[in-house]
């Protein structure tokens, strides 16, 4: 039996480049924050999108494609679609409006991350399907709350039940934030009815114009970050591999995702690797609607094929800042046409084998240097007067994730 490669990932939570060991090869398990669909995903989303698909990718060709399993989540409870829903459905009533707006943008997502060449998650789970107690035995957030407050790791206060970050010595070793040394600011709230400041909402009150559950804490919905501890831990279990997301992620949500599951299930980790893909600008600057270069990935793909907008993404590093160029798709597009001229000859062909380009992607993901790679091999072919084999560029392409 051949021996299973050895992939490296640099580990956010240990800061260093280190092999991957999975705790079960038959199962491999990976979480991914998703999208909160209030509106359409821009091509900043893109980038988790299409960077944990290639890993997504990868670790189907190590272990197999049956012993991978990949769990992405969709919020759609969250005050921005509270705000969309009675803007685009006034006349309707509030949850109604909100399935609207979640429907809607949920099935763009799905077709534009499909368009970008990415597979479907194994599993796909729903915010609000996992508030309250479930007939299967899932994790859910209510009873993790519940667990949380039993282990004194939460308390009510303020008509809000609260994480107590004080009752966990190590919190903030993800984002590397001691708690003594935390003030408030724009992202730590202050609230006379906290112990601390860096506490955050576990459950919190709805009015009777809010989305809202029964719980044993009055009629409220859930904080953002309990979502994806009680999400992650129902199809992966309260220990799992690797945990994604963007860098804007580390502080506080999955700062505060460890805190929650980890206290509530009384483990060392939520998850042995956390992986971050880096900051994306666009023509040098911050993406936002104010400064107009905010674009949807909905838009390009009018102009641009979904492979062109891939290959863009992936020639930058998943680690390293990316910035987003009309001049980087140009060359993108005029790249691909040529690898495919290349196909359409044979006499130019040549075969490369498998090894060349997963190599690269072992090493952390490298599509760059797979990249390199493949435009060193074309660089070879059109060199040369004649060859005799077929080299199935688009097909390796898709094998690798690329």
């Amino acid at each position: 039996m051949a021996a299973t490669p050895t992939l490296r990932l640099y580990n956010t939570l240990t800061r260093e480049k280190v092999a991957f060991a999975p705790i079960d090869p038959a199962n491999v398990r990976m979480y991914v924050c998703g999208p909160t669909v209030y509106d359409y995903a821009h091509i900043g989303n893109a980038r988790p999108a299409i960077v944990f698909d290639v890993l997504f990718r990868l670790l189907r060709h190590v272990y197999g494609n049956d012993h991978v399993t990949y769990v992405r989540n969709i919020t759609d409870v969250d005050d921005k679609i509270n705000a969309r829903a009675t803007r685009d459905f006034p006349g309707l009533p509030l949850n109604e409006a909100i399935r609207r707006v979640t429907e809607v943008t949920a099935n763009q997502f799905h077709s534009d991350t499909a368009a970008l060449g990415s597979l479907p998650p194994t599993f796909e789970p729903r915010a609000t399907d996992f508030v309250l107690p479930r007939p299967d035995g899932k994790a859910d957030m209510v009873t993790l709350i519940r667990q949380l407050i039993a282990r004194g790791h939460a308390y009510e206060a303020g008509g809000e039940v609260l994480f107590d970050t004080q009752s966990m010595p190590d919190y903030g070793a993800l984002s590397g934030r001691k708690l003594d040394e935390q003030l408030a600011g724009a992202r730590v709230a202050v609230d006379a009815h906290k112990k601390n400041p860096a506490d955050f909402v576990l459950w919190k009150q709805s009015s009777a114009d809010e989305p809202g559950w029964d719980s044993p804490w009055g009629r409220g919905r859930p904080g953002w970050h309990i979502e994806c501890s009680a999400m992650s831990a129902a199809y992966l279990g309260e220990v799992f591999d690797i945990h994604g997301g963007g860098l804007d992620l580390i502080f506080p949500h999955h700062e505060n995702e460890i805190a929650q599951s980890r206290c509530a299930h009384g483990t060392s980790v939520m998850a042995n690797y956390w992986l971050h893909n880096g900051f994306l600008q666009v023509e040098g600057e911050k993406m936002s609607k104010s400064l107009g270069n905010f674009v949807t990935i909905r838009e390009l793909l009018r102009d641009w094929p979904g492979e062109a907008l891939r290959l863009n993404m992936l020639r930058t590093h998943y680690r390293s800042p990316i910035d987003w160029t009309l001049k980087g798709l140009e060359e993108c597009k005029k790249t691909l046409d040529s690898w495919y001229e290349i196909l359409g000859d044979n006499s130019k062909a040549d075969a490369l084998p498998d090894d060349v380009l997963v190599s690269a992607m072992l090493d952390d993901l490298n599509t760059s240097s797979a990249i390199a790679r493949l435009h060193a091999l074309a660089t070879e072919i059109r060199g040369r007067a004649s060859g005799s084999n077929q080299f199935d560029l688009k097909r390796k392409l898709k094998a690798s994730g690329m």
